[in-house]
């Protein structure tokens, strides 16, 4: 179905107009490429709602540009039989997911939307073609795909940190890739989608101590407010000093 108007700033998004998160691809990519893009693939872009599985199994031959919403992707290293050993990690906007099938096309990602998602196919054999021809582009696809390998090891990588500042890490992260503004109150980022199992997942920490250092920013710091599947930034930068303490 074709994206909703009414959930994302889509002219604003297709014309390059609006501002890509810090790292992503589309924040890498040159200005005059992503045209190239969307004449390509822009008419295919569409929504998938909440709990819906991007099509990333093995057989599937796309990769996909997230323009809006957010993703949880799951990774099995030691085979799906073995699902107490998962990787876990949060997607959004302005970065490609299912990039590993440009090298090797039958690989595949558990990968769902956490919340209404609009992603852009692009068709794998088609896109390696602009990433060889367009230089650029494929630099910006590697500047990006580094900038998430450090941004990871930041967020996910750290268990030396206090709870707290990890949740704060992760959601100050998401408040980036997926928060979404209101023009009532523009001080405030509301991140959809992710539970607090979730993040516990992702960390690797207990579901209690997820949920008492979420308790920690909301009521002793003050800086989120939280409902189910939901977190709301109310301080942005106090949630940053936190998050990026020593």
């Amino acid at each position: 179905m074709p994206p909703k108007v009414d959930a994302f700033r889509t002219s604003e998004v297709l014309r390059g107009r609006q501002a890509m998160p810090e790292g992503s691809f589309l924040r890498h990519l040159p200005d005059d490429t992503w045209p190239l893009l969307v004449s390509a693939w822009g008419l295919d872009a569409r929504v998938y709602e909440r709990d819906e599985e991007l099509p990333l199994g093995p057989d599937d031959k796309n990769v996909y540009i997230i323009l809006g919403g957010c993703v949880l992707q799951e990774r099995f290293p030691l085979g799906a039989a073995a699902a107490s050993t998962r990787i876990t990690r949060f997607r959004g906007v302005g970065e490609v997911v299912g990039e590993a099938k440009l090298i090797a096309p039958e690989a595949a990602v558990t990968t769902v939307c956490l919340a209404t998602t609009w992603v852009m196919p692009c068709p794998t054999q088609r896109m390696n073609v602009l990433l060889r021809k367009q230089p650029r582009a494929q630099q910006a696809l590697l500047c990006s795909l580094e900038d998430r390998n450090r941004s990871d090891e930041m967020i996910y990588c750290t268990p030396n940190r206090t709870p707290v500042q990890r949740v704060g890490g992760l959601l100050l992260r998401l408040a980036g890739i997926a928060g979404r503004t209101n023009s009532a109150d523009p001080g405030q980022v509301t991140i959809l989608g992710p539970t607090q199992r979730d993040i516990a997942d992702a960390l690797l920490m207990g579901v209690s101590t997820v949920e008492s250092a979420v308790r920690a920013l909301r009521d002793t710091h003050g800086v989120i407010t939280s409902r189910y599947r939901q977190f709301v930034v109310t301080d942005l930068h106090a949630l940053r000093d936190i998050a990026l303490s020593s």
